[in-house]
């Protein structure tokens, strides 16, 4: 089954905010919520490097106009990488670009072609844009399609990633429902197989693949989010957590189409609902950020109209991502 974010406009609401991996925040019940770039094409990923710069990508229309831009303070927009594969299919969906990652002095790069690589050190001011077609995407989808798993969807959508403990890249594939691990060496594995539910509904089929669509490392253990399959069966999506050995075990499963997942730096997670899905797809206004405790969850954001990502930078600052609406915000506290 391949994963596809619709495009829709978002909205923010103030709340408590507490934050990711090495960072940990506390927010006033306000925090200062600042729009700081409109007019984004189908943005789906924001990452920020050690030094603080902020970096989008954009799916684009599906002309191969996809790109990677480093945003600046007062929300300049700067092209990084240009004309990235960017195709519309028969069904409307876009096969282009998705997550980003900052590591190991590299910005990797999601899309449907490959996984790109660009040094963090030749994006300055002073350098013009890359075209896509100067750089080589490495074609880790080949290997995901060619391997013989129990229940082969015979595709690869590899969607989110994260730096392991060993230097690896670990994917998360949203097509395979898998979890893909790249070496420093650049061998590949399959770390393990996302399993699905049984349909709780009498609509669609018997078992709903649980698609992973997010990857975080807190030092002990990996977690995933999840967004299960049609009929997108609300309260049922999950959170697993993986140890390194591929061994999955349910954190939490009260969840609405999962699509991002951060540590919050206390053993628990911050979790973006996409939506709810209603008769006429996802609902608008539905999506929500949480903190999932493994029991129970808080809201810390609700009335979200399609959130696609969410990024802490540092103890005072955030970033929430908006495909709908083509908008990245600044949360600061």
């Amino acid at each position: 089954m391949r994963y596809k974010l619709p495009v829709l406009p978002f909205l923010l609401a103030g709340c408590v905010l507490s934050s990711c991996q090495d960072h940990q925040l506390t927010a006033p019940i306000q925090p200062t919520v600042t729009t700081l770039v409109r007019g984004l094409v189908g943005p789906i990923g924001v990452e920020t490097d050690a030094s603080g710069r902020v970096f989008v990508s954009e799916q684009g229309t599906g002309n191969n106009d996809g790109r990677v831009s480093e945003i600046a303070p007062d929300g300049t927009i700067r092209p990084v990488v240009t004309g990235l594969y960017s195709f519309r299919r028969p069904d409307n969906e876009l096969d282009a670009t998705d997550h980003l990652l900052a590591a190991d002095g590299m910005l990797y790069i999601l899309n449907a072609k490959g996984l790109y690589t660009i040094s963090l050190a030749s994006i300055n001011a002073g350098n013009a844009s890359v075209a896509a077609s100067s750089l080589t995407p490495e074609n880790i989808q080949q290997f995901v399609i060619d391997y013989n798993f129990a229940q082969d969807t015979g595709e690869s959508h590899l969607y989110n990633m994260t730096l392991g403990p060993d230097g690896a890249l670990y994917f998360a594939d949203a097509a395979a429902n898998a979890v893909i691990r790249r070496s420093k060496t650049g061998q590949l594995s399959v770390v393990t197989a996302v399993p699905g539910i049984p349909n709780p509904t009498p609509v669609g089929p018997p078992v709903i693949q649980s698609v992973p669509t997010g990857i975080t490392y807190d030092s002990r253990q990996f977690a995933m989010s999840t967004l299960l399959g049609f009929p997108f069966p609300a309260g049922k999506a999950m959170i697993y957590r993986m140890d390194l050995g591929g061994n999955t075990t349910v954190f939490q499963q009260t969840f609405n189409s999962l699509v991002d997942i951060e540590n919050d730096g206390i053993g628990n997670y911050l979790v973006l609902e996409f939506g709810t899905f209603g008769a006429q797809g996802f609902t608008p206004k539905t999506g929500r950020l949480l903190r999932a405790k493994g029991s129970s969850s808080d809201v810390i954001l609700d009335n979200l109209n399609m959130p696609t990502d969410l990024k802490v930078a540092d103890n005072h600052t955030a970033y929430l991502l908006s495909m709908g609406d083509g908008t990245l915000s600044k949360i600061t506290f």
